[in-house]
């Protein structure tokens, strides 16, 4: 198969990748892999930043049709986006390069982000999140297959870890920032979507590329390594958007009407996310057979907890214990993603893989609202999630065992 490069090959990617944790290289590798990390960050403005500005929105285009609608779509449109075009962007990013396709996609975003600042339609402004879901799938596809690429073995999966602990602290910042910036202004939060060209400037004088496949060349997306995990994911995602997206409802269900306890517990149940990310460089060794239990049964855990509990610091400890869980499921099943993909399948596998994640995630709150109807409360919806999730956990070992099992060779029958 021939590979070229973006100047570069596939020759060049494996001698880059060879180069890294000595010496010099190991160092600018370390600085390639902080830029990207920030980059990774920036897919979490859509969904954190603006949601302390959607009443004074709503206040703000009172007199527009379908106002009621429209503006949370302004919250949740990148998010589908993201879910649905993440496998194209993986085929342009191992057709065109990561690096360009990356390089392109955050200048893009600046623009695309930073519109309603002069848009005046409500309905352009929706057009426009559209546009910054297209390039958060573009960005973070890239910055992830930049990661599987620049590092290998037990260095892979710490940054792997330092990814989720980087977005998981990027969304308690940036959720504190849309606060501050949106008492200016509902307009003034998305001036921080012009960090990303500051990232664009560092990702293309900094990091190196790895090369690209022709579209000609590219072989078929390896669906044997890569559906079972995914569908994990898809549950997965899920799983780990619960404890964000529902415990301050929780909170409210029981009584409590302080913002500000409301927002030290959700930090609180973010800063274990990020410790949980942290953990898995250091137990990932241990492989997906045992992690993926062990995160699963953490999660399900502090979901039964969180959804049999009324007591406010019960809750909270069930919170913790599951968002623990999810920090360490996210890189647990990012890595079983990859672990078996080649260069020329890298992108596409993590386009899938990221599609599957934000699917999740986007489905996790309407999920929970269908389940509660005929349960009787959003609480008793998150103790059903729990006790499912439990079951995935026991099943988990026996499906990544069969997952595995299914990837090794057909043999062909002699002629």
């Amino acid at each position: 198969m021939t590979v070229t490069g973006e100047d570069a090959g596939q020759g060049r990617a494996a001698r880059t990748r060879g180069a890294i944790g000595q010496g010099a290289s190991g160092q600018r590798a370390s600085g390639q892999g902080a830029i990207l990390l920030a980059g990774s960050c920036l897919p979490v403005l859509g969904s954190v930043l603006l949601a302390p500005v959607l009443p004074r929105m709503m206040e703000a285009f009172a007199g527009t049709a379908g106002v009621e609608a429209l503006v949370p779509i302004v919250l949740t449109a990148p998010a589908l986006v993201i879910g649905l075009l993440a496998p194209v962007a993986g085929r342009i990013v191992d057709a065109a390069g990561r690096k360009r396709v990356l390089v392109a996609a955050l200048v893009v975003y600046a623009l695309f982000g930073t519109a309603p600042l002069y848009l005046d339609l409500l309905g352009a402004i929706v057009a426009s999140r559209v546009g910054v879901g297209i390039c958060e799938a573009a960005i973070m596809t890239a910055c992830t297959t930049l990661l599987a690429d620049l590092f290998e073995g037990t260095a892979r999966d710490r940054w792997f870890g330092r990814q989720t602990i980087a977005t998981t602290l990027a969304a308690t910042v940036f959720f504190g920032l849309g606060g501050a910036l949106g008492a200016v202004s509902w307009r003034a939060p998305f001036v921080l979507y012009f960090s990303s060209l500051v990232i664009a400037v560092l990702v293309a004088v900094f990091v190196r590329s790895t090369g690209r496949t022709p579209a000609a060349a590219l072989p078929p997306v390896p669906w044997r390594l890569i559906a079972v995990p995914c569908l994990v994911t898809l549950f997965g995602g899920i799983v780990f958007y619960t404890p964000i997206a529902e415990l301050s409802l929780v909170l409210a269900s029981v009584g409590v009407t302080s913002t500000a306890t409301i927002g030290l517990l959700s930090a609180v149940a973010s800063l274990a996310t990020a410790a949980g990310g942290y953990t898995f460089g250091r137990v990932a060794r241990r492989g997906t057979r045992v992690l993926l239990p062990v995160a699963l049964g953490l999660a399900a855990v502090g979901l039964v907890v969180v959804g049999i509990s009324s007591a406010v610091p019960v809750i909270a400890v069930g919170a913790v214990v599951a968002s623990a869980g999810t920090g360490l499921l996210l890189p647990t099943l990012l890595t079983w993603a990859l672990s078996g993909l080649g260069f020329a399948e890298r992108g596409r596998g993590t386009g899938f893989w990221t599609a599957a994640m934000f699917i999740g995630q986007f489905f996790c709150p309407l999920v929970l609202l269908a389940v509660a109807g005929p349960l009787g409360s959003l609480s008793t919806a998150i103790l059903a999630l729990g006790v499912v999730t439990a079951a995935v956990a026991v099943l988990a070992p026996a499906i990544v065992r069969a997952q595995r099992s299914s990837r090794a060779p057909v043999a062909t029958p002699a002629p």
